[in-house]
């Protein structure tokens, strides 16, 4: 991979890793379209920190003010009913299915996951599902709302992305969405929740760099930074964009990606 291929791959991952249009099936769907070498799931997994540190910088004050307030609860039980100490422990126990199924099913995601059939259909599906979600929620729940249950089960849609195409931050979107969080609180809650499990998989990966022909660091280096730059700027417009408005443009855009791409794949323009 030269410098100008990490740095397209880089702001495509900076700009579809908070969208919920799937980041993962992306960095796929590109090289193949341009007729680059699969970048491979550790290019993947890694270059996802730039756009955490995104996250990390972006939410600084919300993530001290919650590790602080979980850290104090645990020997003065007076904050333990605060939602900063309640919010460190749902983010902490949501990262659980994710990181289970991670290590469960590893080999199959590295591997026959990233069939572009696959992700086409998954591009299709899940854009129905956040469809699906923003029309019958009933979009009053806040972040302050969020309880033990509710965190669970956001966590566990969480583990859907693991097949690229469902998208991480879409499906936890969707997930809240159907709880009845509003999109706004969805999307923070959903930033929030990747943290933990985008960081300890891009650190656990971070060995495999230049690995079997795999993508050498220096690029690597780049495509991390450029998806930072690119990320921090997707995440400010993202927030405000769904304050106001539904998510349809995304799932057009999802439904139509699908479709041309297993059209392209039908007609033997690009192998799976």
């Amino acid at each position: 991979m030269d410098s100008l291929q990490a740095i397209v791959l880089g702001i495509v991952q900076g700009l579809t890793e908070f969208l919920p249009i799937s980041s993962s099936a992306h960095l796929l769907i590109v090289p193949k379209l341009l007729g680059w070498s699969d970048p491979g799931a550790a290019f993947t997994a890694v270059i996802q920190l730039g756009t955490m540190l995104a996250v990390l910088i972006y939410f600084w004050r919300d993530i001290v003010r919650i590790l602080w307030t979980w850290l104090r609860s645990l020997w003065t039980p007076d904050l333990r009913g605060h939602l900063d100490a309640r919010m460190g422990w749902y983010i902490g126990l949501g990262t659980v299915p994710i990181g289970v199924a991670g290590l469960l099913f590893k080999d199959a995601i590295e591997g026959p996951a990233r069939n572009l059939w696959l992700n086409a259909g998954m591009l299709i599906a899940f854009g129905l599902l956040l469809l699906a979600a923003d029309q019958m929620g009933r979009k009053k729940k806040e972040v302050a709302d969020l309880g033990l249950r509710d965190g669970l089960i956001i966590g566990a849609w969480q583990m859907l992305p693991l097949i690229p195409g469902a998208s991480r931050s879409g499906s936890t979107m969707t997930g809240a969405m159907f709880l009845g969080y509003t999109r706004e609180a969805a999307a923070r809650y959903s930033f929030l929740l990747s943290i933990p499990a985008v960081v300890l998989s891009g650190l656990f990966e971070l060995r495999h760099v230049g690995d079997g022909g795999g993508v050498a660091p220096v690029p690597t280096a780049i495509a991390t930074l450029v998806s930072f730059i690119v990320g921090y700027a997707s995440i400010a417009w993202l927030l405000r964009y769904v304050a106001k408005h539904s998510t349809i443009v995304f799932v057009v855009y999802r439904v139509f990606a699908g479709a041309f791409l297993l059209t392209l794949l039908s007609l033997g323009v690009i192998s799976s």
